[in-house]
């Protein structure tokens, strides 16, 4: 009985690393983003793994909610500016504490899973890079790491 030829580690698919870029035309603009990610998972090749996803901007986020019904987006940007109102006194003299603030609240950065060479995400899910002190462009960077 022979053992089984093991796959070479020059067969094996590397990670996968990209920068999307987002245009934004609002100061609060969430923006579905999920065709862009998919694009980059069919790109890398990687059919089982992990797709992380980092925004390297002070006042911007990432999250995954609902992105079936465009006014769920809305209602999570108007609920985010009467939560953290653009002039309330704040000290940083730049007049975007509020971005930062729900930069902070959403976070910058998430995870998913990669499975059969496609986000696992649920029915109703999608990305959604989060804008706070727009209209700017931006990046987010994307790492497809193979299991």
């Amino acid at each position: 009985m022979s053992a089984a030829p093991q796959q070479s580690e020059t067969h094996r698919p590397r990670s996968h690393r990209a920068t999307l870029e987002v245009e934004s035309s609002r100061r609060t603009q969430l923006i579905d983003i999920t065709r862009q990610v998919e694009h980059e998972v069919a790109r890398s090749g990687i059919h089982e793994g992990v797709c992380h996803l980092y925004v390297s901007h002070t006042t911007a986020g990432v999250i995954i909610n609902e992105h079936d019904d465009p006014d769920v987006a809305r209602d999570i940007e108007t609920v985010l500016d009467e939560l953290v109102p653009r002039d309330d006194g704040y000290r940083h003299a730049e007049g975007n504490s509020d971005s930062h603030i729900k930069a902070s609240l959403v976070g910058i950065s998430e995870t998913i899973l990669v499975e059969r060479g496609r986000l696992l995400l649920g029915r109703w899910q999608g990305i959604l890079f989060c804008e706070f002190d727009g209209p700017r462009h931006r990046e987010l960077e994307l790492k497809i790491v193979p299991d």
